[in-house]
Order: C-alpha cells, then sequence, then structure tokens
C-alpha cells in the first residue's frame, strides 16, 4: 500500500464534510459548550462582586443579595449540568454515526478496488485501518470541535474580562502563552509521528498474527511454533518500542505544559503582590484574577489532555483517507451500459497484459477468437498467464494494451456489474464464507430456493455428500470452510457456479482438489453445463481436457500452440511433451486408460 502523509490542516478540511448530515447537532452542541463556558466564567465574577462588597461596602451585601446571587448561581449549574448531558451524550452519539459512515464509505471503497490493490496489501492492515483506526474518530469528531471552541471562548472571555480587570497584569501572564504554543507545536509534531507509526505496527502484528492463525495446520505440522513466537515477539517488540517513544514525547508535552502553569501563576502571584502594594489592583481584583486565571490554566491543560486524543483521531483519519486515496482503477466509464450476453463470443484483440507492481508483462500481443458454445482449455507451464488470461474476461484486471470482446461488446464501455454477473468463476483457491453449506451455495445467487441450491448440489456431485454431513445443508462449514475436506469445499464452489447458471463459464483448476471417483462426477456435469456455454478451462490433469474443442498452450512466449487434443498430440510439440510427462506421473490404471 503506497503511504501518503497528510497535514493535519488538509485533513481538517477533508473531514468536515462528514459533519454536514450533523450539522444542527453539532450547532447545538456547540452552544451547550457555550452555556458551560459562560456559567463557569460568571462564578469568579460573582466572588469579586462578594468579597468587594464584603472589603468595600458590607452594608450593601444583604440576605436578600445573597439569596439571588445563589439562586441565579444554582440556575447557571442546572443550565451547565443540562448542556453537559447533551454533550456526553448527544455529542457522542453524533462522533458515532460519523464514525458508521466512514466505515461504511471505507467498505464501499475497498469493494470498488481491483485485485491489484489486495495483490499488494495486507488484509490485518486493512483490518487495523477499518476498525481500531476509526474508534478513535468517534471521540475526535465530538471532542476536536467542542474542545477548541471551549477553550477559544475561555480564552478569549477571560482576556477580555481581566484586560478590564488590570490591562498591564494581563499582558505580563499572556507573555507565557507564545512559549506553551510553541512547546505543543513542537511535542505535538512528535506524538503525531508516534501515533502514525503505531497504527503501522499495529497492523503489521494484526497481520502476521492472521497469517500465523489462518496457517495452524502448517505450523503445527512443520513443528514450527517457536519461529512464529520469535516472529510474533519481534513484531511486538518494535511495537513496545513505538509506544515507548510516544510515551517519551507525551510526558515531556505534559511536563512542559505543568512548568508554564506554574510560571503563569508565579507571574500573576508575584506582579499581582506588587500591583497591589502599589495600589493598581484592589485586592478582591486579585481574587478574582487568580480565578480566571485557574479557568485559564484548566482550559489550556484541557487542551494539553486532549492533544492525545486528537492526535490519535487525526492519525485515524489520516490512514482512513490513504485508504480511500487508493484509486479505483476498475471502474464503469461515463456512460457504461449494461451487456446482456446473449450468445458467448469472447475475443481477444492484440492484448498485452502486465502487473503494476514489477511491470514484467506476462501477456503479450494476444489474440484469440472463442466462438459461442467452445469449450477452450488453457494448458502450460506455471507462470504462463493461464490465470491471468481468464482474469482479464471479468476485468478483474484491465488490459494495457488491445481490448476483450464478448458478443461484439468492448468489456470497458459495459457496466461491471452486468458483465460479471453473468460470468461464472470457480477459483483453484476454493474459498467458502463462515456459514451453512446452503448460505455457501446461495452465494451464487442470492435469493435462490433451497429446491434450486439442492439441485445445483446434485448436477456438481455435492448432493450425496452433504445429505450426510451432520445437518446437512444446515451444517456449519467453519471459517473458510476449514471443516470439509478439499475436495468437499471443490464441490460446493462448483454448485455455487452451476447455481449461478452463467452464458461463460471460468474453471480455474476446477477438478484439481477432487479423488479420480469425485473428479470423473463432476467432470460429467461440467460437461453438461459446458453445452451451449462458452468455457474457459484451466487444467493440470490433461485428461480432463481431451474433450475440449481447442487446446490452447500458453507459455511465456504466447499462445505457442493451438488445437484438439488428437491434432496437438500428432503434432508432437509441447503438447504432447506435457501429456505424456502428466501420463507418467499417473497411476498405471490411468497411464493405461491413456494410452487407450
Amino acid at each position: 500500500m503506497q503511504v501518503k502523509k497528510h497535514d493535519n490542516k488538509g485533513l481538517i478540511l477533508r473531514f468536515i464534510p462528514y459533519f454536514k448530515k450533523y450539522k444542527w447537532v453539532l450547532f447545538f452542541d456547540l452552544f451547550c459548550a457555550a452555556l458551560t463556558t459562560v456559567c463557569e466564567l460568571v462564578l469568579p465574577m460573582l466572588v469579586r462582586y462578594v468579597t468587594n462588597a464584603g472589603i468595600n461596602d458590607l452594608a450593601s451585601l444583604t440576605v436578600e443579595v445573597v439569596i439571588k446571587i445563589g439562586v441565579l448561581y444554582l440556575f447557571l449549574r442546572v443550565v451547565d449540568a443540562a448542556a453537559n448531558f447533551f454533550m456526553a451524550s448527544i455529542g457522542h452519539i453524533m462522533g458515532t454515526k460519523i464514525e458508521t459512515d466512514m466505515r461504511t464509505a471505507m467498505f464501499d471503497h475497498l469493494q470498488k478496488l481491483s485485485f491489484q490493490y489486495f495483490d499488494n496489501t495486507k488484509v490485518g492492515q486493512i483490518m487495523t485501518r477499518i476498525t481500531t483506526d476509526l474508534f478513535d474518530v468517534t471521540e475526535f469528531a465530538h471532542h476536536c470541535p467542542e474542545e477548541f471552541f471551549i477553550a477559544g471562548i475561555k480564552i478569549i472571555g477571560s482576556f477580555v474580562i481581566l484586560c478590564g480587570v488590570n490591562v498591564w497584569l494581563t499582558l505580563i501572564m499572556f507573555t507565557i502563552v507564545p512559549f506553551i504554543v510553541i512547546a505543543a507545536i513542537y511535542f505535538n509534531r512528535k506524538m503525531k509521528e508516534q501515533f502514525r507509526q503505531q497504527r503501522v505496527q499495529l497492523g503489521e502484528i494484526n497481520a502476521q498474527v492472521e497469517d500465523s492463525l489462518l496457517g495452524v495446520r502448517v505450523v503445527k505440522s512443520f513443528a514450527n511454533e517457536k519461529l512464529e513466537k520469535e516472529k510474533f515477539e519481534h513484531g511486538n517488540q518494535v511495537f513496545y518500542n513505538v509506544k515507548r517513544h510516544r510515551y517519551f514525547y507525551m510526558g515531556g508535552f505534559e511536563a512542559s505544559n505543568r512548568m508554564f502553569d506554574g510560571l503563569m501563576n508565579l507571574l500573576v502571584l508575584v506582579a499581582g503582590a506588587l500591583f497591589m502594594i502599589h495600589g493598581w489592583i484592589q485586592p478582591a481584583d486579585l481574587v478574582a484574577y487568580m480565578l480566571y486565571v485557574g479557568t485559564l490554566i484548566t482550559s489550556i491543560r484541557r487542551l494539553v489532555q486532549f492533544a492525545e486524543q486528537f492526535q490519535q483521531g487525526m492519525t485515524g483519519v489520516e490512514r482512513f483517507f490513504q485508504v480511500m486515496d487508493a484509486d479505483v482503477d476498475i471502474f464503469d466509464e461515463p456512460g457504461a451500459k449494461d451487456i446482456e450476453i446473449k450468445r458467448g463470443d469472447v475475443c481477444f484483440e492484440n492484448v498485452s497484459f502486465s502487473y503494476a507492481d514489477d511491470g514484467k508483462q506476462v501477456l503479450s500481443h494476444i489474440n484469440l477468437d472463442v466462438k459461442a458454445g467452445e469449450n477452450v482449455a488453457l494448458v502450460g507451464p506455471s507462470g504462463g498467464g493461464k490465470t491471468t488470461l481468464c482474469n482479464l474476461i471479468p476485468r478483474f484486471y484491465d488490459v494495457d494494451e488491445g481490448r476483450i470482446l464478448v458478443d461484439g461488446q468492448d468489456i470497458r464501455h459495459v457496466t461491471l456489474n452486468s458483465l460479471r454477473s453473468q460470468i461464472g468463476f470457480v477459483q483453484q483457491d476454493v474459498y467458502l464464507f463462515s456459514g451453512t453449506v446452503f448460505d455457501n451455495i446461495q452465494y451464487g445467487k442470492p435469493g435462490a430456493s433451497r429446491e434450486e441450491v439442492v439441485e445445483a448440489a446434485k448436477r456438481a456431485g455435492a448432493h450425496e455428500f452433504i445429505l450426510g454431513l451432520q445437518n446437512g445443508y444446515d451444517t456449519y462449514v467453519g471459517e473458510r470452510g476449514v471443516k470439509l475436506s478439499g475436495g468437499q469445499k471443490q464441490r460446493i464452489s462448483i454448485a455455487r457456479a452451476f447455481l449461478k447458471n452463467p452464458p461463460i463459464m471460468i474453471l480455474d483448476e476446477a477438478t484439481s482438489a477432487l479423488d479420480n471417483e469425485s473428479e470423473r462426477l463432476v467432470q460429467q456435469s461440467l460437461e453438461k453445463l459446458a453445452k451451449g456455454r462458452t468455457t474457459f478451462t484451466i487444467a493440470h490433469r490433461l485428461t480432463t481436457i481431451k474433450n475440449a474443442t481447442v487446446i490452447l498452450v500458453l507459455t511465456d512466449k504466447g499462445i505457442e500452440e493451438k488445437g484438439t487434443h488428437q491434432e496437438l498430440m500428432a503434432k508432437k510439440g509441447i503438447y504432447y511433451d506435457l501429456y505424456n510427462s502428466y501420463a507418467d506421473d499417473r497411476p498405471r490404471q490411468g497411464r493405461e486408460e491413456g494410452k487407450a
């Protein structure tokens, strides 16, 4: 994954539109924040009034006045409590909604990305970005505008009120503020970098754990538990070092701010005392001044405490946009129309393709014209481009040069959904979703009836073994179908393709995991399914393609041989050698069948 760094200003500008749906909630939240701030700023003024009256005109401080002041302050506290309730509940819910919207947007974007993106990105990193990274967005979305708004009101309000008390003492006190800002900028930059590294390393740990747990059978079969533990401990130690540096800078940040707090109090105390000695400030004003300084310092301290949350949120937002900035390189062109595949003709015209990561050309100037209903078999050495060629038909990747036509239409000019919904794909690496057998077969045609699912399973030769499972079609298959054998998973995958019943079929080693008997049953079903449909078959079991309409021998030089089984055997070229080599590796009974 290409990592792009963003500055905070740019991230905030891109983040603001997510507030649009909830702008009235945000405005009321900020209004409540303003109320709580006003309630807090009024107290020093009330104390100043009572103190002044007590020193200068005690007779004016009647019981009635004191009760009115008490009622006023009680009212302010009720308002403050109600406003805080809204901020703590509805405000956080707003943040959660924004987090949910962002997670939905990221998942939608991931669905649009091509195989090229996932070929170069660890699933663990993606999982971290779509879950952990967005957890902090809830707090960030709620507290970021709120905390800065409150701090702004308190700092400006305190400055104005304090200037009204004594301008010079206020200016002396505020000489500390620039140093606070400089220290905050320095430490925040350091913390942001550490937060970024922490999230990257957390993604690496997730990826390593996922890899180890999904491959636990391989780990145990090779007795490599110690190796996996060492790999995990290394990643865990790197994660520890990143967090250690993060807390070091956090400690420096908090220590510097506590030092500046102390200096501010010291300045006010010493300068205020000197001002009072010279009669430049009244004792009651100095008391109010100290209270406002306390409010100001509390505001700064809240910002300091929020700084960690802010950096966590900004890191999460940054990593969110790094995914959202990943180019959708396979997309519907403007004006793309749905395609209805009526025949199933597939034509490759001068097609070349290379993977973006290494630039090595896999296919070079391929020309191929497949008529409707033909069964095209692809054979050849590994790395020759067989699977790649088939992946180009549903546009899992886009060609570098040339074009691919389906029923005479360039597939780049039709909608992806309409194209892929009419192409069946049975992959070599079978993937079953966590759920029941029924769920996994029905995935080929969402909403299909049970009768349709059972019929598809019968045609794939899977019905009998499914009935033999503990709960039949309602048997839970486990994560990635771990409770089933390779052959069983393959037949369920084939049943899924049968249910889809598409005009074009792509079988990528579809029978590679089956035993001889299962292969025979499935092969019969595939031959029935292939009638009237265009079929591309990638096979290493060469006996399964003897009846193919045409066999293509694909190497790194392109299509080197083309013809039927009999034609290619008579030619005694690459296919002849491959077939004889395969026959030599088969059991004796299979070799005798091949000779016959």
